[in-house]
């Protein structure tokens, strides 16, 4: 499991209404989650299976609330990240985190 299960740059990653950056990184590597911002200082990380997200219907169709160690994080992933196959990186970080927590159990 030493690979990246998912990584995403470009995301902008807000605590409440405080915008933390707009550029950061999500992710998903050896069972656990890491914000990081434009230039790898790490914001917050935990491991998979204490991380919830959860897609809103009053939010933007590209972000996520993610709660981390007990903190609400608003991750807007935009089109930069796009497959060829057009899996957007919102729904592929949200099936990684399910199959992460499935394989803990």
């Amino acid at each position: 499991m030493a690979d990246v299960e998912f990584s995403a740059s470009g995301v902008r990653i807000e605590r409440f209404t405080r915008s933390l950056t707009r550029a950061g990184q999500v992710v998903v590597k050896d069972g656990r989650l890491s914000l990081l911002t434009s230039n790898g200082r790490e914001i917050d990380s935990a491991p998979v299976g204490t991380v919830s997200a959860r897609k809103w219907w009053f939010i933007a169709a590209d972000s996520v609330i993610a709660r981390v160690n007990g903190v609400r994080y608003r991750l807007t992933m935009g089109q930069r990240n796009r497959r060829r196959d057009g899996a957007a990186p919102l729904r592929r970080f949200l099936e990684t985190l399910r199959s992460a927590r499935g394989r803990r159990d």
